[in-house]
């Protein structure tokens, strides 16, 4: 598979060359494939976030480079898509509205625009609710039209920074059995930031666990599963025990240098 995004021994501080300077992410260097669903692990503060900004173009590493199909990434581009937790919608303009946002910028018609628009209404399955506003909707309503907003627009690569983390577990779970629904049929490449072992495990092709330690990627895991993936599989288990005593065993190692 051809390599979408490469990430080459990238840092990151806030106030490079001052006393109070602050180191956010250390040496950081991975690829993503096309079409690969990677989530990213790892404590609060670790640098997940700032990571993912930076592959957004919306902050410049410190050191080092990122590369989307071989050319240098340093600004935002139409090819990749960005969901935050906290929605982003525009509160004044509709579901339907809202959808097609990134379409209308892309200057695209207006005939498709509303065939692109319907066809993402009833792939997240609230067509029904195309003109209500998002002070009308639920967390989890919100956070679909948030998907289909970045998706319409058809990125290259869809960058997720801990999109489900203010809901509930219930709809959380629900909410992942869309987004694998819809990947499987868009087959986007996905990065996806999240502190849940157990969503990273039910989602990703490849986990990359990141240590607040050293702000770097200490262990990368593949995950050999089907799906969708059942949660009493052992090999689900297994996987889950493992990220969950790495991430404890840099938690150890984080309070032996204090």
């Amino acid at each position: 598979m051809e390599t979408v995004i490469k990430v080459e021994h990238v840092g990151k501080e806030f106030d490079p060359g001052k006393k109070n300077a602050l180191e956010v992410l250390s040496d950081v260097s991975f690829e993503v494939k096309e079409n690969e669903f990677i989530c990213i692990v790892g404590p609060s503060g670790c640098g997940k976030s700032t990571l993912l900004r930076i592959l957004s173009g919306l902050e410049s590493a410190t050191e080092g480079q990122v590369l989307y199909r071989g050319e240098p990434l340093r600004e935002p581009r139409r090819e990749i898509g960005v969901v935050f937790q906290n929605y982003s919608l525009m509160p004044w303009l509709t579901v339907r509205e809202n959808i097609s946002l990134g379409l209308k910028f892309q200057r695209v018609n207006r005939q498709e625009i509303r065939k692109i628009v319907q066809e993402y209404l009833e792939m997240i399955g609230m067509e029904s609710f195309a003109e209500a506003y998002p002070h009308e909707l639920s967390g989890g309503m919100r956070q679909r039209v948030a998907i289909a907003r970045s998706l319409a627009s058809d990125p290259d690569v869809v960058l997720m920074d801990e999109p489900f983390g203010a809901l509930d577990a219930y709809t959380r779970i629900l909410l992942q059995k869309e987004l694998l629904r819809i990947w499987n049929l868009r087959r986007k490449t996905i990065l996806f930031v999240t502190h849940g072992v157990d969503e990273s495990v039910t989602l990703a092709d490849r986990i990359l666990l990141m240590s607040r330690r050293n702000h770097n990627i200490v262990h990368t895991y593949d995950v050999d599963m089907e799906r969708p993936r059942d949660r009493t599989d052992p090999r689900y288990g297994r996987l889950t025990q493992t990220l969950l005593e790495a991430l404890e065993q840099e938690q150890v190692q984080e309070q032996r240098l204090r």
